[in-house]
This record gives structure tokens, C-alpha cells and sequence, in this order.
């Protein structure tokens, strides 16, 4: 646990203040739906075993649907993240970068998701995505270029690469070669995790101003 989470949580116990358990929806596609593998085995729920392993009273929600886009993300927007919700982890856009959609589209659409959740108080982690090496170097680059420049300039919490230490890797995704299986998931949750636990962070200091 990082210094910065353990002094928080020693001052919210010491001040007797009762934190009601904080609320984390996992927008996203396949990758956070849990294609292929138990649900109990998706990201949404061992990132939340994870985090209550660390001593953070946490639920995570599942808002994972196979095959969608960052503009399908945004129109089912409102009711996939109901009210009460302190904090989104937004996992989009690979399903975009398959299809070769235009990356303009993916990042008008992204950065609607991420402001229209700041505009309702939400904290917001972006989960980036990378171009495939076969979508060709302009497209990789534009399209790469999407999550950072968006988090920049909305200041919310980026991890860079959701599959990081998974993609290519054949012991950790399922015959597909794209979803990852229950141990591709915990590699996942592993790697994001620290930013999580930021997002949990800032998350309460919202919810205390």
C-alpha cells in the first residue's frame, strides 16, 4: 500500500469518520464483461477482491458489453452509470481500433464520457488502449495518441495500456488471441492496480468536500 492511501486511511479512522462503501463502475466491452471466463473471474470482480484485499471498502460494478465501442459506451452512458456512483473506470475503444473506425470519432466520443462523468462529480480512471502493430504506423499513431491526450487535458487518472504484460502473451489470453483468461485478468488487475487505488483516494476526497 503506498504511503499516500495509508496515511489516508490512518486519518479517516483516527477522525471516527464512517465512509459508506465506496461505489466503482467498470465501463467498458468484452475485456471488462469477462469474455469467455466466469464472471466471478472478470476484471471488475478480482480488481475488487484486490482492492478489499488492501483494506479498501470498495464494490465494483460490472458494465462490461462484448463488442462495443466508445460511442455505444457513451450512449448507454446514463443508465450503465446510475446515480450514487463515486468513481468510473472507463475501458473502451479497443473494439473501435479492430473495426479500424476513424480515431477522431473514438476521441469525440471518449472525451464526452469523461466529461460528462466529471460534470456529475465522478472520478474517472482511463484504461488506454494501443493500435494493433497490423492497423499501420499512421493509424497506430493517432489512435495511441487518444488516452494520454485525453486524460491531459481533463486531468483525470490514466493506466496507458489495459493489456499491458498480456497482449501476445498465449498463456494468458484464451484461444481468441484478444480476451484474456482468469490469470491474463489477475496479470491485469496487478498492473492497474496502484492506479486504482488512486482513483479510491481521490474518489473519498471528493466525496468529502
Amino acid at each position: 500500500m503506498t504511503g499516500l492511501i495509508a496515511a489516508f486511511l490512518v486519518f479517516t479512522f483516527a477522525s471516527g469518520a464512517e465512509a459508506a462503501t465506496l461505489r466503482i463502475v467498470a465501463l467498458g466491452d468484452s475485456l471488462t464483461a469477462g469474455y469467455g471466463i466466469p464472471r466471478t473471474a472478470a476484471f471488475p470482480a478480482r480488481l475488487e477482491a484486490a482492492l478489499r484485499a488492501k483494506g479498501l471498502d470498495v464494490k465494483v460494478e460490472n458494465a462490461g458489453v462484448s463488442g462495443e465501442t466508445a460511442s455505444q459506451g457513451l450512449a448507454r452512458l446514463d443508465w450503465s452509470v446510475p446515480q450514487g456512483t463515486d468513481a468510473v473506470i472507463v475501458e473502451l475503444g479497443a473494439n473501435d481500433m479492430l473495426r479500424g473506425l476513424d480515431p477522431a470519432v473514438t476521441r469525440k466520443a471518449l472525451t464526452e464520457i469523461v466529461q460528462r462523468l466529471r460534470k456529475r462529480g465522478i472520478t474517472v480512471l482511463l484504461a488506454g488502449m494501443k493500435a494493433a502493430p497490423n492497423m499501420g504506423r499512421p493509424y497506430r499513431e493517432a489512435f495511441d495518441k487518444i488516452f494520454p491526450d485525453i486524460a491531459e487535458a481533463e486531468g483525470v487518472l490514466l493506466y496507458p495500456f489495459f493489456l499491458e504484460g498480456i497482449a501476445g502473451d498465449q498463456a494468458l489470453n484464451l484461444p481468441d488471441g484478444l480476451h484474456p483468461t482468469p490469470e491474463g485478468v489477475d496479470r491485469i488487475v496487478s498492473g492497474i492496480l496502484p492506479m486504482a487505488e488512486q482513483l479510491v483516494v481521490r474518489a473519498r476526497e471528493t466525496a468529502a468536500r
